[in-house]
């Protein structure tokens, strides 16, 4: 008999609310069966809009508790280390949105534990890998019709961030989305980044650097570009060109009607990350639900979350030097047996 995934879901602010309403109408296969944050008035108010949905003090004693099958952990990064080694822990699979953790040391520690524990279980959220537009991006380029791929450019813009939102997450944060695409369209690993600052927006606080442009060097000597603008005051503007030896192509375009009439032209931008990637949300979610259920992995892995963290810390010395700065990675292979060479 085939029995739903019971999930669990860490940190209901905005993202983690997306998922709980997105797991109970639009996921096949799963019931959200308990909700946790720290602000324990808001995982109530969450609870009591889903029948049959506990809220519970604490996320180590969420992913403890016996009626929770899987976790979904949407909670500020700072504490990601501890709730997914809980999971790794109690035997539970867990989709753990981006970062892993917030620097390279505490990936490889989660890396390590989850290879010791004889089995995977850790998906990171990099939803865009499910996006159909990145997708369809990708199997282009692995089927060698456009040749050799050369070069990437990014366009990643939000139309605003809370004030809160520093320099330094920029880079952790919003870049970290890119580094794992390009990491993934190429197939290959980043092994130098340059993050450079133009003189910044009015719009911002003082001392903030937006928007910033990185660079990263891939290990087989293609290159790719990002534009990250969090304040860009326009709307969430994703691109993705990719340049070949045999043409180019490009992603993210708009997804709405391009109007002409009355001598104007046009679509619409999405104000929100969620409307623009609302799909590739689904679509992953779903994709970890079927997998946990049959007791695997899917997309992106902790080596990915890992390795995503490791040139992100590349990319705050970058930033802070304004020079290029090699990423060092641990051996991949004595990661993935638990003890890996530092």
């Amino acid at each position: 008999m085939v029995t739903d995934l019971r999930v669990g879901v860490i940190g209901v602010g905005v993202m983690g609310a997306d998922h709980a309403e997105r797991l109970v109408n639009r996921i096949a296969g799963a019931r959200l069966v308990a909700v946790s944050d720290p602000d324990t008035a808001r995982a109530d108010r969450l609870a009591a809009q889903f029948d049959g949905v506990r809220s519970i003090a604490g996320a180590v004693a969420l992913v403890a508790d016996a009626a929770v099958d899987a976790v979904l952990i949407a909670s500020p990064g700072l504490v990601h280390e501890e709730q997914v080694l809980a999971c790794i822990e109690h035997g539970k699979h867990v989709l753990c949105e981006k970062p892993l953790t917030m620097d390279a040391e505490s990936s490889l520690r989660v890396v390590e534990a989850e290879a010791r524990a004889g089995r995977p279980l850790i998906q990171v959220g990099f939803m865009r890998r499910f996006d159909p537009e990145y997708a369809q991006l990708k199997q282009l380029l692995d089927s060698g019709s456009l040749g050799r791929t050369l070069l990437l450019h990014n366009v990643h813009r939000n139309k605003s961030v809370p004030e809160s939102f520093r320099s330094e997450m920029i880079v952790r944060d919003s870049l970290v989305h890119e580094v794992d695409v390009c990491r993934w369209l190429f197939g290959e690993e980043i092994t130098e980044i340059t993050v450079l600052a133009p003189a910044p927006t009015g719009l911002v606080a003082e001392g903030v650097l937006d928007p910033q442009l990185a660079i990263f060097r891939m290990a087989g000597g293609g290159l790719a570009t990002t534009e990250v603008f969090v304040n860009s005051r326009v709307g969430y503007e994703v691109r993705c060109e990719a340049v070949a030896e045999q043409g180019n192509a490009t992603i993210g375009l708009g997804e709405s009607v391009f109007v002409r009439s009355g001598g104007r032209y046009g679509g619409t931008i999405p104000d929100d990350f969620r409307l623009r990637f609302s799909r590739a949300y689904d679509l992953e979610v779903q994709a970890w639900v079927g997998a946990s259920s049959r007791g695997e992995v899917v997309g992106p892995t902790s080596w990915d979350g890992y390795a995503a963290s490791a040139v992100c810390e590349a990319g705050l010395e970058a930033l802070a030097t304004g020079r290029p700065v090699t990423v060092s990675l641990v051996d991949r292979s004595a990661a993935l047996s638990g003890v890996a060479r530092r």
